[in-house]
């Protein structure tokens, strides 16, 4: 008997859905594309017929309107984020929707209360957390090796500065580097300390160039019993996402904590202790595919995803303190 797969209509051609999301949702094994979603019809046609996807749709709302449909996946300008995922969640449809989930934790909390009452299924699209190395890197912490942990540093930068009529460059939309990739050391920090942060202090640069978003951004997280994180983001900096994780006894390093491996030339993780030097390489995976296949396996099994909605309101509740700190020049203190 052929296993049920979850059915997924993508709300916008987004340049993310067509290269990444729905590659990888073909990728997954418990999943498929049925339809896209655009506000031009030509170019949902276009997209449908280069990706093979058998039906596409000149409207969010006649998507919406597709019985057939269980999940929508959500790409769109980050302060559509809201409108979007609550009437996917009214019209009865599960809800993936990229970081970060709204622009405040009000927003945020409004999304995921009216997925609960839709009896839906919610979750913010922080796809590195499945990958295989974060688990290795988790039980390597709880063995004790590195010992009790101290601080964390993560650095998440591109450089694509030049794109002007880029949408994470218009104020309004919710742009910016701390929106776009601030979020990830951020929800890392917390994810590995199994904490949140009291308060954070962010200097930033904000370019009127790029209509005054935040184009890079240095922070510290201040996290309860004296332990700390910081980060750097940055969309007119050389490419990085690296992550370090510093203990009592040793600090581990991944070089390419959020994004896809590609290689196994390249150690994803090392260990630095008195004993030494170790490298560990981690099988290859798309993380993507394991998000999504995470993700039907909570919507068609009921098994409980490892991070809760409420983890998209407190993760947006701390990068809006950033934003905050960084535009007053002050420390945000978050209650």
């Amino acid at each position: 008997m052929t296993e049920r797969k979850l059915r997924w209509g993508i709300i916008s051609t987004a340049e993310i859905a067509v290269s990444v999301i729905i590659p990888s949702i073909r990728e997954s094994s418990r999943n498929e594309v049925l339809a896209i979603s655009s506000r031009h019809i030509e170019q949902a046609e276009e997209v449908a017929e280069r990706c093979h996807i058998p039906r596409f749709y000149g409207s969010y709302e006649e998507m919406l309107a597709d019985p057939d449909i269980d999940a929508v996946y959500i790409p769109l300008p980050n302060h559509l984020h809201k409108e979007w995922t609550i009437k996917s969640a009214q019209a009865g449809k599960h809800v993936l929707c990229e970081k970060p989930a709204a622009l405040d934790a009000a927003d945020a909390a409004e999304m995921v209360d009216m997925c609960r009452k839709q009896g839906v299924v919610f979750a913010e699209g922080f796809m590195y957390r499945y990958h295989p190395k974060h688990a290795r890197v988790r039980e390597i912490i709880h063995s004790g090796e590195i010992g009790m942990l101290r601080s964390m540093h993560g650095r998440f930068t591109s450089n694509n500065a030049d794109d002007l009529e880029n949408v994470r460059y218009r104020r309004e939309m919710g742009g910016g580097s701390l929106y776009d990739l601030g979020v990830y050391p951020v929800s890392a920090a917390r994810m590995y300390f199994g904490a949140e942060p009291t308060a954070v202090t962010v200097h930033a640069m904000f370019s009127a160039k790029h209509d005054h978003v935040d184009m890079m951004a240095s922070g510290l997280l201040e996290f309860p019993n004296s332990r700390s994180a910081t980060f750097e983001c940055g969309m007119w900096a050389y490419p990085s996402c690296a992550l370090e994780i510093i203990g009592t006894k040793g600090r581990i390093k991944l070089p390419y904590a959020f994004r896809r491996d590609d290689s196994q030339d390249e150690p994803q993780i090392t260990i630095y202790t008195d004993e030494g030097k170790r490298e560990e390489h981690i099988e290859l995976a798309n993380h993507f595919a394991l998000q999504v296949d995470a993700f039907a396996a909570a919507v068609l099994d009921g098994t409980p995803l490892p991070y809760s909605p409420e983890d998209a309101i407190r993760n947006t509740r701390v990068i809006a303190a950033c934003l905050e700190s960084a535009r007053k020049g002050e420390k945000i203190r978050i209650v």
